[in-house]
């Protein structure tokens, strides 16, 4: 039941530091061997290794939508117990923003987190949203 707790806060206090734009120490929850993965078909997809890449990628996130607010609805874990070793992590999640082009975007998903020794090791998005939604999103 601890272990939950603590994932939970975790994992919820990283989405404060990214809303708030804060990626330094968003990564500081992060191993630096990590793997992220986003779907879909367009510029912004794929599967992006090591801390500089993952970095990369969420200044990218942040540059095209200057208003962005993701909400945790729901954070499940998979080990209640276990607080130091590997955990997975299933966050579902709401964004309201508005991309550098002056579009409101509403995206939903959920994200699945591999943490190892209360780091993310491992994170990969699944949309909601149609595909169209997910190109207008990004301006494509």
């Amino acid at each position: 039941m601890i272990g939950a707790l603590i994932a939970k806060s975790k994992v919820t206090a990283s989405y404060d530091l990214l809303n708030g734009r804060d990626i330094k120490n968003f990564l500081a929850n992060w191993h630096d061997e990590a793997t992220f993965v986003y779907p879909g078909n367009i510029s912004a997809s794929g599967e992006f290794k090591g801390k500089k890449s993952i970095e990369d990628w969420f200044q990218k996130l942040l540059d095209q939508f200057p208003t962005f607010k993701n909400t945790p609805k729901n954070v499940c874990v998979e080990n209640i117990m276990d607080f130091v070793g590997t955990n997975v992590v299933t966050v579902e999640w709401d964004e309201d923003n508005v991309n550098k082009n002056g579009d409101k975007v509403n995206l939903s998903g959920v994200t699945v987190i591999t943490l190892k020794f209360g780091k993310a090791t491992h994170a990969q998005d699944y949309l909601f949203n149609t595909d169209d939604e997910i190109r207008k999103a990004w301006g494509e």
